[in-house]
Protein backbone atom coordinates (compact mmCIF):
# COMPACT_ATOMS: atom_id res chain seq x y z
CA UNK A 1 0.00 0.00 0.00
CA UNK A 2 2.81 2.41 0.90
CA UNK A 3 4.66 1.64 -2.32
CA UNK A 4 1.50 2.15 -4.40
CA UNK A 5 0.74 5.44 -2.65
CA UNK A 6 4.22 6.91 -3.09
CA UNK A 7 4.34 5.88 -6.78
CA UNK A 8 0.92 7.39 -7.57
CA UNK A 9 1.82 11.06 -7.25
CA UNK A 10 0.75 14.30 -8.98
CA UNK A 11 2.90 13.56 -12.03
CA UNK A 12 1.19 10.17 -12.47
CA UNK A 13 -2.21 11.86 -12.19
CA UNK A 14 -1.19 14.37 -14.87
CA UNK A 15 0.20 11.72 -17.24
CA UNK A 16 -2.84 9.42 -16.90
CA UNK A 17 -5.26 12.34 -17.35
CA UNK A 18 -3.39 13.43 -20.47
CA UNK A 19 -3.34 9.89 -21.94
CA UNK A 20 -7.13 9.63 -21.64
CA UNK A 21 -7.78 13.20 -22.78
CA UNK A 22 -5.67 12.91 -25.93
CA UNK A 23 -5.93 9.21 -26.90
CA UNK A 24 -9.17 8.11 -25.28
CA UNK A 25 -9.37 4.47 -24.19
CA UNK A 26 -6.78 3.22 -26.72
CA UNK A 27 -3.76 3.08 -24.37
CA UNK A 28 -5.34 1.20 -21.44
CA UNK A 29 -3.30 -1.90 -22.40
CA UNK A 30 -0.12 -0.04 -21.40
CA UNK A 31 -1.31 -0.07 -17.76
CA UNK A 32 -1.26 -3.90 -17.72
CA UNK A 33 2.28 -4.05 -19.16
CA UNK A 34 3.69 -1.54 -16.65
CA UNK A 35 1.87 -3.10 -13.68
CA UNK A 36 3.06 -6.65 -14.50
CA UNK A 37 6.73 -5.53 -14.48
CA UNK A 38 6.19 -3.39 -11.36
CA UNK A 39 4.50 -6.30 -9.54
CA UNK A 40 7.34 -8.71 -10.44
CA UNK A 41 10.11 -6.34 -9.23
CA UNK A 42 8.18 -5.31 -6.09
CA UNK A 43 7.57 -8.97 -5.17
CA UNK A 44 11.28 -9.70 -5.79
CA UNK A 45 12.26 -6.81 -3.52
CA UNK A 46 9.83 -8.09 -0.87
CA UNK A 47 11.48 -11.54 -0.96
CA UNK A 48 14.92 -9.93 -0.67
CA UNK A 49 13.75 -8.07 2.44
CA UNK A 50 12.37 -11.27 3.99
CA UNK A 51 15.29 -13.53 3.01
CA UNK A 52 18.08 -11.44 4.53
CA UNK A 53 18.82 -9.75 7.84
CA UNK A 54 20.67 -6.96 6.07
CA UNK A 55 19.42 -4.12 3.90
CA UNK A 56 19.45 -4.28 0.12
CA UNK A 57 22.28 -1.74 -0.02
CA UNK A 58 24.24 -3.94 2.39
CA UNK A 59 23.76 -6.85 -0.05
CA UNK A 60 24.92 -4.58 -2.90
CA UNK A 61 27.98 -3.66 -0.82
CA UNK A 62 28.63 -7.36 -0.17
CA UNK A 63 28.49 -8.21 -3.90
CA UNK A 64 30.09 -5.14 -5.52
CA UNK A 65 31.76 -3.12 -2.75
CA UNK A 66 31.06 0.08 -0.81
CA UNK A 67 31.39 2.53 -3.77
CA UNK A 68 28.47 0.80 -5.51
CA UNK A 69 26.19 1.01 -2.45
CA UNK A 70 27.13 4.66 -1.75
CA UNK A 71 26.52 5.62 -5.40
CA UNK A 72 23.14 3.90 -5.32
CA UNK A 73 22.01 5.53 -2.06
CA UNK A 74 23.26 8.97 -3.04
CA UNK A 75 21.64 8.67 -6.47
CA UNK A 76 18.24 7.82 -4.98
CA UNK A 77 18.57 10.71 -2.50
CA UNK A 78 19.33 13.18 -5.31
CA UNK A 79 16.43 11.96 -7.45
CA UNK A 80 14.00 12.05 -4.50
CA UNK A 81 15.11 15.53 -3.45
CA UNK A 82 14.92 16.87 -7.01
CA UNK A 83 11.36 15.67 -7.56
CA UNK A 84 10.14 16.56 -4.05
CA UNK A 85 9.23 20.14 -5.03
CA UNK A 86 6.64 18.74 -7.46
CA UNK A 87 4.91 16.87 -4.62
CA UNK A 88 4.90 20.03 -2.47
CA UNK A 89 3.43 22.06 -5.32
CA UNK A 90 0.78 19.36 -5.90
CA UNK A 91 -0.35 19.52 -2.26
CA UNK A 92 -0.39 23.33 -2.27
CA UNK A 93 -2.34 23.64 -5.54
CA UNK A 94 -4.88 20.92 -4.66
CA UNK A 95 -5.86 22.55 -1.36
CA UNK A 96 -5.39 26.09 -2.71
CA UNK A 97 -7.82 25.36 -5.56
CA UNK A 98 -10.30 23.85 -3.10
CA UNK A 99 -10.34 26.97 -0.92
CA UNK A 100 -9.45 29.52 -3.66
CA UNK A 101 -6.28 30.64 -1.86
CA UNK A 102 -2.56 30.84 -2.56
CA UNK A 103 -0.83 27.42 -2.48
CA UNK A 104 2.10 28.74 -0.42
CA UNK A 105 0.55 28.48 3.10
CA UNK A 106 -0.63 24.95 2.32
CA UNK A 107 2.83 23.93 1.07
CA UNK A 108 4.34 25.10 4.38
CA UNK A 109 1.56 23.57 6.51
CA UNK A 110 1.54 20.10 4.96
CA UNK A 111 5.34 19.83 4.88
CA UNK A 112 5.37 20.78 8.57
CA UNK A 113 2.69 18.13 9.17
CA UNK A 114 4.75 15.54 7.25
CA UNK A 115 7.86 16.36 9.28
CA UNK A 116 5.89 16.12 12.55
CA UNK A 117 4.82 12.56 11.64
CA UNK A 118 8.51 11.57 11.59
CA UNK A 119 8.83 12.03 15.32
CA UNK A 120 6.11 9.65 16.42
CA UNK A 121 7.69 6.76 18.31
CA UNK A 122 6.60 4.25 15.65
CA UNK A 123 6.90 6.24 12.43
CA UNK A 124 6.37 3.13 10.29
CA UNK A 125 2.94 2.44 11.83
CA UNK A 126 1.95 6.09 11.35
CA UNK A 127 3.24 6.02 7.76
CA UNK A 128 1.36 2.80 7.00
CA UNK A 129 -1.95 4.07 8.40
CA UNK A 130 -1.58 7.45 6.71
CA UNK A 131 -0.86 5.85 3.33
CA UNK A 132 -3.78 3.43 3.62
CA UNK A 133 -6.14 6.31 4.44
CA UNK A 134 -4.80 8.32 1.47
CA UNK A 135 -5.14 5.30 -0.85
CA UNK A 136 -8.81 4.96 0.10
CA UNK A 137 -9.33 8.72 -0.30
CA UNK A 138 -7.91 8.45 -3.83
CA UNK A 139 -9.93 5.33 -4.65
CA UNK A 140 -13.17 6.93 -3.39
CA UNK A 141 -12.44 10.12 -5.33
CA UNK A 142 -11.58 8.44 -8.63
CA UNK A 143 -14.23 5.68 -8.50
CA UNK A 144 -16.95 8.25 -7.79
CA UNK A 145 -15.67 10.34 -10.72
CA UNK A 146 -15.72 7.13 -12.80
CA UNK A 147 -19.47 6.62 -12.15
CA UNK A 148 -20.17 10.30 -12.87
CA UNK A 149 -18.33 9.95 -16.18
CA UNK A 150 -20.41 6.93 -17.32
CA UNK A 151 -17.70 5.53 -19.63
CA UNK A 152 -18.35 3.17 -22.54
CA UNK A 153 -17.74 -0.44 -21.29
CA UNK A 154 -17.14 -1.78 -24.82
CA UNK A 155 -14.41 0.81 -25.44
CA UNK A 156 -12.86 0.00 -22.04
CA UNK A 157 -12.60 -3.70 -22.90
CA UNK A 158 -11.21 -2.89 -26.35
CA UNK A 159 -8.63 -0.52 -24.79
CA UNK A 160 -7.33 -3.30 -22.54
CA UNK A 161 -7.41 -6.11 -25.11
CA UNK A 162 -6.42 -4.43 -28.40
CA UNK A 163 -2.90 -2.94 -28.21
CA UNK A 164 -2.48 0.02 -30.56
CA UNK A 165 0.06 2.84 -30.62
CA UNK A 166 -1.68 5.98 -31.92
CA UNK A 167 0.46 8.42 -33.87
CA UNK A 168 2.34 10.78 -31.56
CA UNK A 169 1.62 8.74 -28.42
CA UNK A 170 5.11 7.28 -27.94
CA UNK A 171 6.27 10.07 -25.61
CA UNK A 172 3.31 9.61 -23.23
CA UNK A 173 3.67 5.81 -23.31
CA UNK A 174 7.34 6.10 -22.34
CA UNK A 175 6.55 8.64 -19.59
CA UNK A 176 3.79 6.43 -18.17
CA UNK A 177 5.80 3.19 -18.18
CA UNK A 178 8.87 4.93 -16.70
CA UNK A 179 6.82 6.42 -13.85
CA UNK A 180 4.50 3.45 -13.17
CA UNK A 181 7.24 0.81 -13.43
CA UNK A 182 9.10 2.57 -10.62
CA UNK A 183 12.33 0.75 -9.82
CA UNK A 184 13.05 3.14 -6.93
CA UNK A 185 9.61 2.30 -5.48
CA UNK A 186 10.31 -1.42 -5.90
CA UNK A 187 13.71 -1.01 -4.21
CA UNK A 188 12.10 0.72 -1.23
CA UNK A 189 9.74 -2.23 -0.76
CA UNK A 190 12.60 -4.30 0.70
CA UNK A 191 13.16 -1.62 3.36
CA UNK A 192 9.45 -1.39 4.18
CA UNK A 193 9.10 -5.15 4.66
CA UNK A 194 12.17 -5.23 6.89
CA UNK A 195 10.70 -2.39 8.97
CA UNK A 196 7.51 -4.43 9.42
CA UNK A 197 9.57 -7.48 10.45
CA UNK A 198 11.63 -5.37 12.89
CA UNK A 199 8.41 -4.30 14.61
CA UNK A 200 6.86 -7.80 14.47
CA UNK A 201 9.48 -10.57 13.88
CA UNK A 202 6.76 -13.23 13.41
CA UNK A 203 5.95 -11.64 10.03
CA UNK A 204 9.14 -13.12 8.55
CA UNK A 205 7.39 -16.52 8.50
CA UNK A 206 4.06 -15.12 7.28
CA UNK A 207 2.98 -14.62 3.68
CA UNK A 208 4.19 -11.18 2.61
CA UNK A 209 2.15 -10.21 -0.44
CA UNK A 210 2.95 -6.98 -2.27
CA UNK A 211 0.75 -7.69 -5.29
CA UNK A 212 -2.48 -6.23 -3.86
CA UNK A 213 -1.00 -2.74 -3.49
CA UNK A 214 0.44 -2.81 -7.02
CA UNK A 215 -2.93 -3.95 -8.46
CA UNK A 216 -4.54 -0.98 -6.67
CA UNK A 217 -1.91 1.26 -8.30
CA UNK A 218 -2.94 -0.13 -11.71
CA UNK A 219 -6.64 0.29 -10.93
CA UNK A 220 -6.15 3.97 -10.03
CA UNK A 221 -4.14 4.61 -13.21
CA UNK A 222 -6.77 2.89 -15.36
CA UNK A 223 -9.69 4.71 -13.71
CA UNK A 224 -8.15 8.15 -14.29
CA UNK A 225 -7.40 7.30 -17.95
CA UNK A 226 -10.99 6.07 -18.40
CA UNK A 227 -12.46 9.19 -16.73
CA UNK A 228 -10.39 11.47 -18.94
CA UNK A 229 -11.31 9.41 -22.02
CA UNK A 230 -15.03 9.65 -21.21
CA UNK A 231 -15.13 13.30 -20.16
CA UNK A 232 -12.32 15.23 -21.84
CA UNK A 233 -11.52 13.34 -25.05
CA UNK A 234 -14.92 13.83 -26.74
CA UNK A 235 -14.76 17.57 -26.03
CA UNK A 236 -11.14 17.93 -27.13
CA UNK A 237 -10.10 19.39 -23.75
CA UNK A 238 -6.32 19.35 -23.31
CA UNK A 239 -4.66 18.50 -19.99
CA UNK A 240 -1.28 19.89 -18.98
CA UNK A 241 -1.67 19.43 -15.22
CA UNK A 242 -3.86 17.43 -12.86
CA UNK A 243 -5.75 20.61 -11.88
CA UNK A 244 -6.80 21.02 -15.54
CA UNK A 245 -8.71 17.76 -15.13
CA UNK A 246 -10.46 19.11 -12.02
CA UNK A 247 -11.35 22.40 -13.77
CA UNK A 248 -12.71 20.50 -16.77
CA UNK A 249 -15.04 18.46 -14.53
CA UNK A 250 -16.75 21.51 -13.01
CA UNK A 251 -18.69 22.85 -16.03
CA UNK A 252 -19.79 19.31 -16.95
CA UNK A 253 -20.71 17.80 -13.59
CA UNK A 254 -20.68 20.78 -11.24
CA UNK A 255 -18.49 21.97 -8.40
CA UNK A 256 -18.81 18.73 -6.41
CA UNK A 257 -17.06 16.70 -9.11
CA UNK A 258 -14.22 19.19 -9.31
CA UNK A 259 -13.89 19.21 -5.52
CA UNK A 260 -13.86 15.42 -5.37
CA UNK A 261 -11.10 15.17 -7.97
CA UNK A 262 -9.02 17.81 -6.15
CA UNK A 263 -9.34 15.71 -2.97
CA UNK A 264 -7.95 12.80 -4.99
CA UNK A 265 -5.10 15.03 -6.19
CA UNK A 266 -4.36 16.00 -2.59
CA UNK A 267 -4.21 12.31 -1.61
CA UNK A 268 -1.80 11.60 -4.47
CA UNK A 269 0.41 14.60 -3.67
CA UNK A 270 0.55 14.22 0.13
CA UNK A 271 1.22 10.46 -0.01
CA UNK A 272 4.07 11.05 -2.46
CA UNK A 273 5.38 13.98 -0.42
CA UNK A 274 5.85 11.72 2.63
CA UNK A 275 6.75 8.53 0.74
CA UNK A 276 9.25 10.10 -1.65
CA UNK A 277 11.04 11.85 1.22
CA UNK A 278 11.15 8.57 3.18
CA UNK A 279 12.79 6.82 0.23
CA UNK A 280 15.48 9.50 -0.19
CA UNK A 281 16.27 9.80 3.51
CA UNK A 282 16.34 6.04 4.19
CA UNK A 283 18.59 5.19 1.24
CA UNK A 284 21.07 7.98 1.98
CA UNK A 285 21.16 7.01 5.66
CA UNK A 286 21.88 3.42 4.70
CA UNK A 287 24.55 4.41 2.16
CA UNK A 288 26.35 6.56 4.74
CA UNK A 289 26.16 3.87 7.45
CA UNK A 290 23.74 5.90 9.60
CA UNK A 291 21.06 3.21 9.71
CA UNK A 292 18.35 1.94 7.41
CA UNK A 293 15.26 1.87 9.60
CA UNK A 294 12.90 4.50 10.95
CA UNK A 295 14.11 4.05 14.53
CA UNK A 296 17.32 5.84 13.53
CA UNK A 297 17.20 9.57 14.32
CA UNK A 298 19.68 10.22 11.52
CA UNK A 299 17.32 8.63 8.97
CA UNK A 300 14.40 10.73 10.24
CA UNK A 301 16.48 13.91 9.98
CA UNK A 302 17.46 13.03 6.40
CA UNK A 303 13.79 12.38 5.51
CA UNK A 304 12.95 15.78 7.01
CA UNK A 305 15.78 17.34 4.97
CA UNK A 306 14.22 16.08 1.72
CA UNK A 307 10.88 17.63 2.73
CA UNK A 308 12.46 20.95 3.71
CA UNK A 309 14.42 21.24 0.44
CA UNK A 310 11.30 20.38 -1.59
CA UNK A 311 9.19 22.93 0.30
CA UNK A 312 11.80 25.69 -0.10
CA UNK A 313 12.03 25.11 -3.86
CA UNK A 314 8.23 24.97 -4.18
CA UNK A 315 7.71 28.22 -2.23
CA UNK A 316 10.54 30.01 -4.04
CA UNK A 317 9.63 29.02 -7.61
CA UNK A 318 5.99 27.92 -7.32
CA UNK A 319 6.81 24.89 -9.45
CA UNK A 320 9.55 22.37 -10.16
CA UNK A 321 12.18 24.38 -12.09
CA UNK A 322 13.16 23.04 -15.52
CA UNK A 323 16.85 22.86 -14.54
CA UNK A 324 15.94 20.69 -11.53
CA UNK A 325 13.81 18.40 -13.72
CA UNK A 326 16.73 18.01 -16.15
CA UNK A 327 19.13 17.28 -13.28
CA UNK A 328 16.76 14.70 -11.76
CA UNK A 329 16.22 13.05 -15.15
CA UNK A 330 19.98 12.95 -15.74
CA UNK A 331 20.61 11.19 -12.41
CA UNK A 332 17.62 8.88 -12.97
CA UNK A 333 18.89 7.74 -16.37
CA UNK A 334 22.12 6.47 -14.82
CA UNK A 335 20.81 5.29 -11.42
CA UNK A 336 17.63 3.38 -12.36
CA UNK A 337 19.24 0.75 -14.67
CA UNK A 338 21.89 0.12 -12.00
CA UNK A 339 19.21 -0.30 -9.30
CA UNK A 340 17.16 -2.63 -11.50
CA UNK A 341 20.24 -4.73 -12.25
CA UNK A 342 21.19 -4.84 -8.55
CA UNK A 343 17.71 -6.02 -7.48
CA UNK A 344 17.71 -8.65 -10.25
CA UNK A 345 21.20 -9.96 -9.43
CA UNK A 346 20.59 -10.10 -5.67
CA UNK A 347 17.24 -11.85 -6.30
CA UNK A 348 19.05 -14.45 -8.42
CA UNK A 349 21.80 -15.06 -5.81
CA UNK A 350 20.96 -18.33 -4.04
CA UNK A 351 23.67 -17.69 -1.42
CA UNK A 352 21.82 -14.54 -0.29
CA UNK A 353 18.24 -15.57 -1.05
CA UNK A 354 18.16 -19.25 -0.06
CA UNK A 355 14.77 -20.79 -0.91
CA UNK A 356 13.41 -17.35 -1.86
CA UNK A 357 15.69 -17.10 -4.90
CA UNK A 358 14.00 -16.07 -8.16
CA UNK A 359 12.16 -18.87 -9.95
CA UNK A 360 12.90 -19.51 -13.67
CA UNK A 361 9.67 -17.71 -14.68
CA UNK A 362 10.52 -14.65 -12.55
CA UNK A 363 14.03 -14.60 -14.05
CA UNK A 364 12.55 -14.46 -17.55
CA UNK A 365 9.85 -11.85 -16.87
CA UNK A 366 12.17 -9.69 -14.73
CA UNK A 367 14.88 -10.04 -17.38
CA UNK A 368 12.46 -8.62 -19.97
CA UNK A 369 11.59 -5.86 -17.49
CA UNK A 370 15.30 -5.09 -17.15
CA UNK A 371 15.57 -4.76 -20.93
CA UNK A 372 12.63 -2.34 -20.80
CA UNK A 373 14.45 -0.28 -18.14
CA UNK A 374 17.60 -0.06 -20.25
CA UNK A 375 15.55 0.74 -23.34
CA UNK A 376 13.78 3.59 -21.52
CA UNK A 377 17.13 4.88 -20.25
CA UNK A 378 18.55 4.95 -23.79
CA UNK A 379 15.45 6.71 -25.19
CA UNK A 380 15.37 9.22 -22.33
CA UNK A 381 19.09 9.97 -22.60
CA UNK A 382 18.66 10.63 -26.31
CA UNK A 383 15.74 12.99 -25.63
CA UNK A 384 17.49 14.68 -22.71
CA UNK A 385 21.02 15.15 -24.04
CA UNK A 386 20.43 15.50 -27.79
CA UNK A 387 16.99 17.12 -28.10
CA UNK A 388 17.03 19.35 -25.03
CA UNK A 389 17.82 23.06 -25.67
CA UNK A 390 19.64 23.26 -22.31
CA UNK A 391 22.37 21.03 -23.76
CA UNK A 392 22.69 22.89 -27.06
Amino acid sequence: MITAALVFGPSKLTITSKIGAVYGYSLLWVVIIAIVFMAVFTAMSTRIGVATNQSLLASVKQKWGKPASVAMGLGVFLVSTSFQAGNSVGVGIAVGELYHTSPVPWIIFFNALGISLLFFRSFYSVLERTMIVLIFVMLFSFITTFFWAAPDPVKIVKGFTTPVIPEGSQGLIIAFVASCFSIVGALYQSYLIQERIRINPALRQAKNDSTTGIIILGVMCAIVIICAAAILNPKGIAVNSATDMARALEPIFGENASTLFLIGLFGAAFSSLIGNASVGGTLLGDALGLGSNFSSKSVRYLVALVMIIGALVAVRFGKLPLELIVFAQSVTIFVVPFIGTAIYMVGNDKEIMGDKVNSPLVKIVAGIGLLVIFGLAIINSKELFFNNPLFK
